[in-house]
């Protein structure tokens, strides 16, 4: 009865979402949405906030690795890289409150989710 209950959830949970492509940009969306919203507790000096959110940020680029499929070679080691970077920078942000950090993952993030719109548009035709 739980496993159905949990199959449920998730297919709830997905109700909205068109494609696998589609959900690694809301992924990427995410990690903007919730840097964002860590840098202004940073502002704030609201240190549960910040935690919250950066947490939720590395939540995503942890759930991203996983995803990989790493039998596709050097894009996938190249991916890998950058995420764990990313979670590294994270850290980095976490420990001294260091909003460059956190600018750099932006950026890094801002052109994954422009290539990957790029790329997914090209196959949507």
């Amino acid at each position: 009865m739980q496993a159905n209950l949990a199959y449920q959830a998730y297919n709830q949970n997905n109700i909205g979402i068109e494609s696998p492509q589609k959900l690694v940009a809301m992924l990427y969306e995410g990690v903007l949405r919730f840097i964002y919203r860590a840098k202004k507790a940073i502002d704030e000096g609201d240190i549960e906030t910040k935690v919250h959110f950066l947490n939720k940020t590395n939540a995503i680029f942890f759930e991203l690795i996983n995803s990989l499929d790493m039998n596709q070679g050097a894009v996938s080691q190249y991916l890998n890289n950058l995420y764990a970077r990313q979670i590294q920078l994270i850290s980095q942000a976490n420990f001294a409150n260091d909003k460059a950090a956190l600018d750099e993952v932006v950026h890094v993030t801002r052109e994954l989710l422009e290539a990957w719109r790029e790329v997914t548009k090209e196959e949507d035709r």
